[in-house]
């Protein structure tokens, strides 16, 4: 960083802090200075997450990207930001707080649509409607199809993230060269699969200690382990159906129950990786995978990708490789991806004079080009198709950016090289040496085969609101606990777990989202 940046930086920094100093809060500030008519509207905070990793003397405003924005964001918009750092793995909580007690940056993000409805319910969000008139022409033209989820009785409360590249929710990964081991070919159904896997058990194609046929972990934040395998039991799934049981709700949908009874013979086989549920941080899972004992597994999409360059780095005749194979009573498959929509960006309350500058700052974010700059910095190369290459954490550290510079491009990821084929495979190869481009166009293909979106509406339902943080916990709990109960007291099992989902407010939910789906007076999108 040069020595005017950083002293542009510092003089900025402390300007700011000058105004603040003797505020105990952000709230208390507000106040004071409503009161004397002298905000500065044109001077905005922006949440940013910290994931403590940042080079060595930097922070979340002051680094080389915080401050490329700053000096860019100031010369188009005239608009002055600085960065409030917020801790990853307990954003929605700390936000919560944050806007509860009216210390919050002038804008916040979540990813929990409980969240949004807890905000929207409470009043505690600035209404975006205007100012997205005067000032949105970016966010309407490139993200204005998914805008709809942001809105709360008919006003626009919160700008929407759209995705880049529309990756499954969770992909499934399997070791091909035991297939060829074994004579048999990558597995396309799941018959074929169990077929595969009590193989492996049996044979232990790689010769390996302890082998793992199928890896699970035990986290209950996330239903990737199983629902891609137990939503395939689910056949028939109208729009309605796929509303009501959108998400972790699948696993109680007409049909689910056999597919978790499935999965609990396998478990009880020695199949599936034992006592899994204890591995709550799913390190041993991790761990496991890394190791080359296990024969398949499931996924976030593309979160294995460190799987197979450990793997290949210790034996590159590995290969572990993408498909699918949950398939449907029909054929085919529900390749369950991400919506269009990502992140809730919003502004609390207490800043509601500044929605002009922070819709101006949000719609600079919004042009592709600019969030390619962000997203990738203005240091990044292109690949000879065009797509903006990653750097590596010491490149970016060398250069005074934080180890995550993807975490300050907040409002569109849809780059323009995102939809071409060419581009998105030489980006990934590109990227990541350790696999061949074969390897990444199946990865393509699988990615995009027979992807289906669940219907999502903007609506806050009263009883996700009341129910849903401790709901989303307990359906992977019910999920957990049937695959790994005895079989012979499988039956029990689910009656006491299902009971205890609808102590939990399992019914109100499901009963509120069919009524209001047959009301007619949802809009949906995907």
């Amino acid at each position: 960083m040069s020595r005017l940046s950083r002293a542009i930086s510092v003089f900025l920094v402390v300007s700011f802090l000058t105004v603040t100093v003797g505020c105990g809060a952000l709230g208390e500030q507000q106040t004071v200075e409503n009161d004397d008519n002298q905000v500065d509207v044109n001077s905005i905070t922006c949440m940013v997450w910290d994931r403590d990793n940042m080079p060595e003397g930097y922070t979340a405003d002051d680094n080389t990207l915080a401050n490329w924005i700053r000096a860019k964001v100031k010369d188009e918009c005239g608009i002055d930001v600085h960065f409030v750092s917020v801790g990853r793995s307990t954003s929605d909580e700390t936000i919560k707080k944050m806007v509860d007690e009216n210390i919050a940056p002038d804008i916040v993000f979540t990813y929990s649509s409980s969240v949004f409805g807890y905000m929207t319910k409470q009043g505690k969000v600035a209404d975006l409607t205007e100012s997205l008139s005067k000032y949105g022409q970016n966010i309407e033209k490139y993200i204005g199809d998914i805008q709809y989820m942001g809105s709360y009785n008919d006003l626009q409360v919160a700008v929407m993230k759209r995705r880049g590249f529309k990756s499954p929710r969770h992909t499934a990964y399997i070791r091909k060269d035991w297939c060829d081991a074994l004579g048999i070919s990558v597995p396309k159904t799941k018959k074929e699969l169990i077929s595969y896997l009590y193989a492996v058990k049996e044979q232990n194609p790689g010769g390996v200690d302890g082998v793992i046929p199928w890896a699970m972990g035990g986290d209950v934040h996330s239903e990737r382990f199983y629902q891609g395998f137990v939503g395939s039991y689910v056949e028939n799934l109208s729009e309605r159906d796929a509303f009501i049981y959108s998400e972790r709700y699948m696993v109680v949908a007409d049909g689910a129950v056999e597919g978790l009874r499935v999965l609990n013979k396998l478990y009880n086989d020695g199949i599936i990786s034992l006592d899994f549920t204890a591995d709550s941080d799913n390190s041993k899972y991790v761990a496991d995978a890394e190791s080359g004992k296990v024969g398949f597994l499931v996924d976030d999409s593309s979160s294995p990708f460190t799987y197979v360059s450990i793997l290949k780095e210790k034996d590159p005749t590995i290969e572990l490789d993408p498909i699918l194979c949950f398939d449907l009573p029909g054929g085919g498959y529900r390749n369950v991806a991400e919506p269009d929509y990502g992140m809730y960006v919003m502004v609390p309350a207490t800043s509601k004079d500044k929605t002009d500058a922070v819709v101006k700052y949000l719609n600079w974010l919004a042009d592709p080009a600019n969030a390619e700059m962000v997203n990738f910095t203005p240091d990044h190369e292109d690949t000879e198709s065009g797509a903006a290459m990653t750097m590596s954490k010491e490149q970016l550290f060398s250069r005074g950016y934080s180890g995550t510079p993807g975490d300050y491009c907040i409002v569109n990821e849809h780059f323009d090289f995102v939809d071409d084929n060419e581009a998105q495979v030489s980006l990934w190869t590109e990227n990541c040496g350790w696999e061949t481009p074969d390897w990444f166009e199946n990865y393509y293909d699988v990615c995009l085969t027979d992807q289906f979106t669940f219907p999502t509406c903007s609506s806050v339902l009263e009883s996700e609101v009341k129910y849903q943080v401790d709901l989303d916990v307990a359906l992977v709990e019910y999920a957990y606990n049937l695959i790994c109960c005895p079989t012979s007291e499988f039956d029990r099992t689910q009656h006491d777990e299902y009971s205890r989902l609808l102590d939990l407010g399992l019914k109100e939910v499901l009963d509120e989202r069919a009524s209001r789906y047959d009301s007619g007076e949802l809009r949906f999108g995907k």
